[in-house]
């Protein structure tokens, strides 16, 4: 296996209380690569846990904004590749070992993706229906010669976002700095997915739940399901794949996956 070199980046903002979860599952990875922390809400918590557990912590300047603060974290890293770490999920100790096999087996990577299992009060799993679909949806990218073609990448995007964001590592070294260009807030990563899609390169899928994302009341992507501000983000996605009159058949059944983060 050639050398790869990685970078948790973790994206910490205001209190979580699940923030050192998340650190702590990096910590125990069974292959170390490095782990840094940036934020743009600092405080004593987070400057608390990154002297803990010995983190470099970055802080930037300026309002908190999700694309920003991504880039800010990502731009950080000097390795070849990086996950952005969000600070309310977890990851499974192999993480790192099967994102740097399975890299170092496709020339033309350009983003690594995991499978994932969602967390509900305090628990790992089962699959919830929205888990199901999306893990249903990533299937064809199980074949490398369809995860480097861009029909099937943007195929297991059109119905939806198929790609659990947390567990997604991007290719530094091919994708250069600042790769977060999005106007969208709450669709931000399917439009960014969406962007390699339309790249050359491949989407190196591990069908295994290597991540754990948290589906909470604090979340973020609850207050834009609240506020409908992610209803509009997911008919301008749609609007790139579909016509019209399709966009709304499709979001008469998208809509209901809302009801998981209730």
């Amino acid at each position: 296996m050639r050398e790869i070199t990685h970078t948790f980046a973790i994206c910490a903002y205001k209190e979580s209380p699940y923030l050192e979860e998340c650190i702590q599952s990096l910590k125990r990875q069974t292959v170390k690569t490095n782990i840094i922390m940036a934020t743009s809400t600092p405080n004593e918590m987070i400057q608390t846990l990154a002297d803990k557990y010995d983190i470099p912590l970055y802080i930037r300047d300026g309002k908190s904004d999700i694309r920003d603060d991504w880039n800010f974290a990502y731009n950080q890293a000097d390795t070849e590749w990086v996950t952005i770490a969000h600070q309310d999920d977890r990851y499974n100790e192999q993480y790192a070992q099967c994102l740097l096999e399975k890299v170092s087996e496709v020339d033309n990577a350009i983003a690594f993706v995991s499978d994932y299992m969602p967390i509900k009060n305090g628990k790992i799993g089962p699959r919830d229906v929205n888990s199901k679909i999306r893990h249903f949806l990533r299937q064809p990218i199980k074949n490398d010669r369809r995860a480097a073609s861009r029909f099937w990448k943007r195929r297991i995007l059109c119905l939806g976002n198929s790609i659990c964001c947390p567990a997604v590592t991007y290719n530094k070294k091919k994708l250069g700095d600042s790769f977060f260009t999005s106007e969208l807030k709450f669709n931000i990563d399917w439009d960014t997915f969406l962007k390699i899609a339309d790249m050359d390169g491949a989407f190196v899928y591990v069908d295994k739940p290597l991540t754990y994302y948290r589906v909470h009341d604090g979340a973020t992507s609850k207050e834009f399901i609240v506020d409908h501000r992610r209803e509009a983000d997911d008919r301008t996605m749609f609007r790139k794949f579909w016509p019209g009159w399709m966009i709304g058949i499709i979001m008469v059944f998208y809509k209901k996956a809302y009801d998981t983060y209730a």
